[in-house]
């Protein structure tokens, strides 16, 4: 495992050696996701953003001290604004839109959208410098790390990036080194259930599938392509997964409308029906603490392959290393279960 201490201070020297337009405080021209040129700040102290899961990787780099205006909110990203209180003071709106204004006023220096988000134009109107973003698998998701930490423009954000990105390549080395071989009647078929009301389930060509995979498993919801589908509860039963995993707010089988169906699956007769980690953001989806869903998954999914992981060891050192935040037993086991903070 790396020890991200002494290889962010290693990287923090090199790149300010190698790199003098961190230092100046001058406009720089940075590309963002979507392959735009955007002209940003020397320093970028001020930031909106506008795209929920974004957050993390601001949090990631060390920066989400600079976030002044937040689409985020106490009540349903407890964990985020337990770690980032300086949130709370935050202009914080109900849905994704800003006013350019407000904006203006809190001296914004650049506000992160999601890409094809149609407020930008409007921020852009206003000269505010706009990024947008855009991840949907672990290759793009490191990419958007490095561009993320370019905005930024420090040798520690630019440092953070990399440790990162290394982590998570490494958490995918490992376990796909022993789970890659596995034929597929070995592989459970796994059924990942975003939300129960309505029913929505994710299926292929995402990063959801892509950690089941990983884990040494199978979507169950394969014939479907993309994030959050809505589908009926027969299409389930018609499936007959091995497992399911919820979502952490997505509620319960046994609470449902439509538990008489549910009651018909394999998964809910056999109790392998599992609650998904979620922290700063949800485990299953496309925060940074998508690297530890990986393991999570793998232990799940295969414990005799993956008898010595510790997740509420490799938790904890993860929201020390990425986070700045000394996380407890108790917070780590919260976390694992789906759980707020006490």
């Amino acid at each position: 495992m790396i020890r991200c201490a002494g290889l962010l201070t290693a990287c923090s020297l090199l790149i300010a050696a190698v790199s003098p337009a961190f230092a100046a405080d001058t406009p720089r021209q940075v590309h963002d996701d979507t392959g735009k040129t955007v002209t940003v700040p020397g320093q970028v102290r001020h930031i909106a953003d506008a795209w929920y899961a974004h957050h993390s990787l601001l949090m990631t780099l060390g920066a989400g001290g600079n976030i002044v205006a937040t689409v985020n909110h106490p009540e349903s990203r407890p964990w985020m604004f337990r770690l980032q209180p300086s949130l709370r003071n935050a202009l914080s709106v109900h849905g994704i839109t800003f006013n350019s204004e407000t904006l203006l006023a809190r001296k914004t220096d650049v506000v992160f959208v999601p890409a094809g988000n149609a407020d930008a134009a409007a921020y852009r109107q206003a000269h505010i410098p706009t990024l947008e973003m855009r991840f949907t698998d672990y290759p793009s998701l490191k990419k958007s790390m490095l561009t993320t930490a370019a905005v930024l423009g420090t040798p520690e954000a630019a440092a953070r990036a990399q440790a990162y990105n290394a982590y998570l390549d490494e958490q995918l080395a490992q376990t796909t080194r022993r789970t890659a071989s596995l034929p597929a009647a070995q592989r459970p078929r796994v059924l990942h259930i975003a939300s129960l009301h309505p029913l929505k389930v994710d299926g292929s060509g995402t990063l959801i599938d892509q950690w089941i995979q990983a884990a040494g498993g199978r979507n169950a919801a394969a014939s479907i392509k993309g994030n959050l589908h809505e589908i009926s509860p027969e299409m389930i039963l018609a499936w007959q997964p091995d497992i399911i995993i919820l979502g952490a707010d997505a509620g319960s089988l046994a609470a449902s409308d439509d538990a008489p169906i549910f009651n018909a699956l394999k998964a809910v007769q056999k109790n392998r029906v599992y609650r998904n980690p979620a922290g700063v953001f949800p485990w299953d989806r496309y925060g940074t603490e998508a690297a530890l869903q990986i393991p999570w998954a793998a232990k799940l999914l295969h414990p005799d392959l993956f008898p010595n992981i510790d997740m509420p060891g490799m938790t904890q050192d993860f929201y020390q290393r990425f986070f700045d935040y000394p996380l407890s037993n108790t917070e780590a086991a919260r976390i694992l279960k789906g759980l707020g903070p006490e």
